[in-house]
């Protein structure tokens, strides 16, 4: 395997990662209006994720700067040809992690509203705007022989991508739902699997035809078996939702991410990015990538800081394992 190949894979669990874990705190974020009852339980929710939100964004910096350095080609061209969508998300990005530190800075009703309605839509946002624009990378975009992109706005609109936009929006306010049960306790966890099961329910729908279309569109053989993976993680962690097991639940939700993400970087490979003008101007992993010796210190480097970045997230996360509930919010910040 050539290191441009390994890349390749890298950049694809670097994208994994970010949507299994980004994917479950949007999804939080979406139910401080779709479960939350009042002040305190938007406070519980916003809890939940408080200590780890922004260290799963890390993985989104590291997989843009990972595919600007090892295949700058693919880089320039998505995020010249996406520039809208992925400005969109930026600022999404931006406003969300300004609404999370400033919510509680006053104890006004207006301000936290306000900044309770922006954590909302800057988390369902992107949550659709990553499935758009992954769904344009997988079914191909107008790129020339310059491998430049010169389709407008409207083309990447268009049904495959506005559906595989509808799948990570589902997909991840149900990896949010198990989540939020798995976090909780009281009402709000009960109420949780309860909606669990009901996002679920559409989640699977919308997924099951994306994917087949994805298989039918692009799937072999490999792509085939990360599809079926995906479903029927998913029907699993519908079952173990509604038998209260909320551990296994999100951890099968979690391998539907995976195997969906994987399932798309699949149907790839060996393009990074193709093109629906004519396949001979699609970008590879050949022509778009850096020189072997840039990719042979990126590597040296990604052994060195990845297993530390992962240690100190896990441990993280390990810190801030045990549930709360309303209960835990002191009275004179509950507002």
């Amino acid at each position: 395997m050539e290191l441009h190949d390994v890349w390749f894979v890298l950049i694809a669990v670097l994208w994994t990662g970010y949507f299994f874990l980004e994917g479950f705190d949007f999804g939080v974020g979406v139910l401080t209006k779709l479960l939350a009852r009042n002040r305190v339980e938007k406070r519980v929710l916003i809890n939940t994720i408080g200590p780890v939100w922004d260290g799963n964004e890390v993985w989104l910096l590291t997989a843009g700067g990972a595919t600007f350095a090892a295949f700058p080609e693919w880089y320039a061209t998505l995020f010249s040809g996406f520039y809208l969508p992925l400005l969109v998300i930026l600022v999404c990005l931006i406003v969300r992690g300004v609404a999370f530190e400033y919510r509680a800075k006053r104890p006004e009703e207006n301000w936290q509203r306000n900044w309770e309605t922006a954590i909302f839509w800057t988390s369902l946002i992107p949550a659709f705007l990553w499935g758009v624009a992954f769904g344009n990378i997988a079914h191909g975009v107008k790129i020339d022989r310059n491998f430049e992109y010169v389709g407008g706005l409207w083309d990447l609109l268009n049904p495959y991508a506005l559906l595989g936009g509808l799948v990570t929006l589902t997909l991840f306010t149900f990896h949010g739902t198990v989540f939020t049960a798995l976090k909780t306790v009281g009402e709000i966890r009960e109420r949780a699997r309860k909606l669990a099961f009901k996002v679920g329910l559409v989640t699977a729908a919308l997924a099951l035809l994306f994917l087949l279309w994805t298989q039918v569109d692009s799937g072999d053989g490999k792509s085939l078996v990360a599809m079926v993976i995906a479903v029927g993680a998913l029907v699993a962690a519908l079952v173990a939702n509604q038998a209260g097991r909320e551990g296994w639940s999100f951890a099968l939700s979690g391998v539907t991410i995976v195997a969906a993400v994987a399932m798309l970087f699949l149907t790839l490979f060996p393009n990074v990015m193709p093109s629906s003008l004519n396949a001979d101007w699609s970008l590879t992993v050949t022509n778009a990538s850096s020189s072997p010796y840039t990719l042979k210190i990126m590597t040296w480097l990604a052994v060195i800081a990845t297993p530390v970045v992962m240690l100190y997230q896990g441990w993280t996360y390990w810190v801030f394992r045990k549930r709360i509930g309303t209960q835990h919010i002191a009275a004179d910040i509950a507002h």
